[in-house]
């Protein structure tokens, strides 16, 4: 029997996100460049607000690619799996009632309000089906995964080659009762923030950065111009306007976010635990170290 990999067509998600990611990383850049070059007012603020709604979905759009770069529906005799990155279901085969196409519904599928190319993800309510849950990529090859808790809406590269081995499978009966299995994304986070290490350094990083920001923030009004830059020994240092000190939280803000966002990846793996934590502690001392520099920029005479 054909069990195996039904994977969906991933082409043209993966590009889409890819686009994305570029022109917002390159926009991202081009705020924060000129950012660094401005004086206060107009232009300095809108590079501000540039360079940061840029980056901001920047983690979100990189975990769609790879959610849709690791998605798969595997279906064996005993259990179909969904998997899309961090969540994933698993479905014994005995509680599936039934998989056809959405073309078949008298009522049209609901889409989640929020779609992409390649990802077409969300709960919506039928009033046929009731709650439904959308782990798909193509809007044009949906089937129905009906179960006893809800129906999920995937979408293989081959619908129809994943519905005649379900039909087989179903009529050979299951080898080896398999056990019902949902993980969340936000599993990965309730369970990351049981640990005591784990809440330590995800708070001491929290406080860090706001205390950065509030620093700068009194700071600015109160000094002119700061040194911030390379500075040679002999040389009277060159300097700018203290507005450019709200770079540095900036920066590290963001710096620590992507630093959380990595130790989240390696968490999911008892062996990798370890990397997060060290990831997450690094994320601290850096947030720690901007601090510091700071404190030597206010302090240096000009």
């Amino acid at each position: 029997m054909n069990v195996g990999h039904f994977p969906p067509p991933k082409r043209r998600g993966l590009i889409f996100h890819s686009i994305v990611i570029l022109v917002l990383t390159a926009l991202a850049v081009a705020g924060f460049v000129t950012l660094t070059r401005a004086n206060v007012g107009p232009i300095f603020l809108a590079s501000l607000l540039v360079g940061l709604t840029c980056f901001i979905p920047i983690p979100f759009f990189v975990y769609r690619a790879y959610a849709l770069l690791q998605a798969d529906y595997h279906l064996d005799r005993d259990s179909l799996a969904i998997k899309w990155g961090l969540r994933v279901e698993d479905i014994p085969l005995t509680d599936i009632e039934f998989i056809r196409s959405a073309d078949d519904l008298t009522v049209p599928l609901a889409l989640p309000r929020l779609r992409l190319t390649g990802g077409i993800l969300g709960m919506r309510r039928h009033p046929d089906l009731g709650v439904v849950e959308f782990l798909a990529a193509d809007v044009k090859k949906l089937l129905l995964v009906a179960t006893a808790k809800r129906v999920f809406v995937i979408s293989p590269e081959n619908p129809a080659a994943l519905s005649q081995t379900f039909a087989r499978a179903t009529e050979m009966g299951s080898l080896t009762p398999a056990e019902s299995k949902s993980v969340y994304p936000s599993f990965v986070v309730t369970q990351a923030w049981s640990s005591n290490l784990a809440r330590y350094l995800w708070l001491t990083a929290l406080f860090l950065n706001l205390g950065l920001f509030v620093w700068a923030s009194l700071i600015i009004p109160t000094i002119p111009r700061v040194a911030l830059g390379l500075q040679l020994a002999g040389n009277t240092p060159e300097t700018v306007s203290s507005s450019q000190l709200i770079i540095l939280p900036v920066v590290s803000l963001l710096l620590s976010i992507a630093g959380w966002v990595a130790g989240l990846y390696f968490y999911r793996w008892e062996k990798e635990r370890v990397l997060a934590f060290i990831v997450w502690g690094s994320s601290m001392v850096m947030s720690l170290f901007f601090l510091i520099a700071v404190l030597f920029i206010v302090t240096t005479p000009v």
